[in-house]
This record gives C-alpha cells, structure tokens and sequence, in this order.
C-alpha cells in the first residue's frame, strides 16, 4: 500500500490497509513521494486517492465535477493495467468555502451558489500549503491572502479580513460558528476516496475488503479521524479503532 508522507494520506492507506487485515490478508502501508509511479512499476500493489485529484492525473482537461461523473471517468482514463474499486459515496474531502454566520445571512443562502454569484467580488483567504480551485462553477476565483495555519485564517475570516475562507468538507478543527457552504450542485470537483489497485494481483476476497471500506465510511467519521491525527496520534491506530466501531461485513 503506497502513499506519500502526508498525513491524510498515511491515514487513508491505513484505512484500507486495516480493511485487508481484517480479512487476514497481511498488508502494510510505505511511504513514497509517487505512490502512482511506484503502482505502475509494481514496487506497489495498491495505491488509494481521491477521484478528483486522481483524474486530473490521468486526464488535467477533464471538465466533470460530480461524483459520479468523476469516477467513470477516472476508470476511463486509467493506465492499462491498474483498476479502481469502489468509490466512497458518503465520505468526500474536496475544497469548500467557509463564511460567518452574518456573511451568509447577509447572502441570504448556504449553497455554494450565493458564493459563485459574487465570488468575483469576495476576499477569500486559504492556507499556504493547500492547493485550491481556479473556478467555482463558472466564476474564476481571485487570488487571496494566505495563511500560516487554519487557526490564523479564520481568526481572519472572523476579523472580517477576508470574508471567506478555503476549506475543505472533511477538515478538521473548523470552528462551530462559521457556515461551510454545501456544494449540492456540482460547482467544485469531487475528492472522493478510492482504492487503485494492480489488475490480476490481488485476490477477489482482497479486492471485496478494499471495496467494504466503501460501504462504511462517511465524511463525518473521516473528520474525526483527520482531528485524532492532527492531535498526535498514530493514523494506524485511528485507522485500526475506527474498524474496530465500524466493524466490516455487518449487513452484507
């Protein structure tokens, strides 16, 4: 199991690593600066992401922005060789746009879409590290200040600084008082996960347990798990817990 040192990305491939073990397959997570390159080599058997970053990989002129869309087609571009399990439907890390809660009363709407009507006229503000879209929809987002650290651009957004702030739907440590604009019409790309394996290398029972994860896991618990990891502790550990309350196979 490939992924990079990151730490969303360490506690996603212990995700799927403890799904495999739950079964008995004997799996472990290694660190790579190109997981992708390391599947296509086969130094990796298996290599999870997010659909929408994967896509633009594979394809950087695909328009879709829908889940849906952008998982067929992911499995449209893949290499030959590599395949893709199942996506997760309920669980989604993609950019999203935060305001206070008098900025969206102001607005008069939650939706994504009172943003994308103005957003060319909004300061919106984003940690320096975290990539974020050129457009919401068909508005093209100016550029704005960056961050050291969430905690500082939302002590921004709350100053009014900016007034709105880059974000993202499985975030953790977003404050409780300000408004995460839902995104129910498509207009930022979807960012949910999937698993991408090596055709005819893996077990028909190891693909089942790669593609259960699927079936379980939500947005919500992976925020949870994002904050216990941004806290200190292991992702394997959080990874092995959450499996623990979220046992495999219940109902199938």
């Amino acid at each position: 199991m490939a992924a990079t040192a990151d730490s969303e990305a360490q506690l996603v491939a212990h995700l799927y690593v403890a799904a495999l073990r739950y079964y008995g397959h004997p799996a472990h997570v290694q660190t790579a600066d190109d997981p992708l390159k390391q599947l296509d080599s086969g130094e990796a058997t298996v290599a999870p992401g997010f659909t929408g970053e994967l896509l633009e990989r594979f394809d950087p002129t695909a328009t879709v922005r829908a889940a849906a869309q952008v998982y067929r087609k992911l499995l449209s571009t893949l290499p030959e060789g590599i395949a893709a399990g199942d996506y997760t439907t309920a669980a989604e890390d993609k950019p999203a746009i935060a305001v206070t809660e008098q900025t969206a009363d102001a607005w008069a709407g939650r939706d994504l879409r009172t943003f994308a009507r103005r957003c060319a006229e909004v300061t919106v503000g984003a940690v320096s590290d975290v990539r974020t879209p050129a457009r919401v929809g068909t508005c093209r987002v100016p550029g704005g200040p960056r961050f050291g650290e969430a905690s500082a651009l939302f002590a921004a957004l709350e100053s009014a600084q900016v007034q709105a702030a880059w974000t993202t739907t499985a975030a953790p440590g977003v404050p409780s008082d300000v408004v995460v604009l839902a995104d129910d019409h498509s207009l930022i790309r979807a960012e949910n996960l999937v698993p991408l394996y090596r055709r005819n290398e893996l077990s028909e029972t190891q693909v089942l347990a790669l593609n259960e994860i699927a079936g379980v896991l939500d947005t919500g618990s992976l925020a949870d798990m994002r904050r216990q990891v941004a806290e200190g502790t292991d992702p394997g550990l959080v990874a092995d817990g959450w499996l623990q309350a979220h046992p495999l196979g219940v109902g199938s």
